[in-house]
């Protein structure tokens, strides 16, 4: 059996599935902040801005589902084994008090 370190131990599903919820209901809040914000600058007159935010309404449920469905990319590899960076190595102890 390999072995496994705690720290690329993925969360549990019900984790996992928070997750997943929190990403996609943020962008879609940032969606539905976009389209409000593009009919109040249609109103105001601001011509230039309201193509953007009407932009962002359109693409952000596909960005949403994209992120929502990511996975976790924490990798289950054991990486240390060549005896890492060489910088954050501690170095040799001094004998004496």
């Amino acid at each position: 059996m390999d072995a496994i370190r705690i720290t690329t131990a993925g969360d549990g599903p019900q984790a996992d599935m928070a997750r997943r919820q929190r990403n996609y209901a943020i962008a879609m809040s940032i969606r539905t902040v976009c389209f409000i914000g593009a009919v109040t600058a249609g109103v105001a007159g601001v011509n230039w801005l309201w193509p953007y935010l009407i932009g962002g309404a359109i693409f952000l449920p596909y960005v949403a589902v994209v992120l929502a469905n990511a996975g976790d990319s924490r990798s289950t590899a054991l990486p240390l084994t060549g005896g890492g960076d060489a910088q954050r190595q501690l170095g040799p102890g001094s004998h004496g008090a």
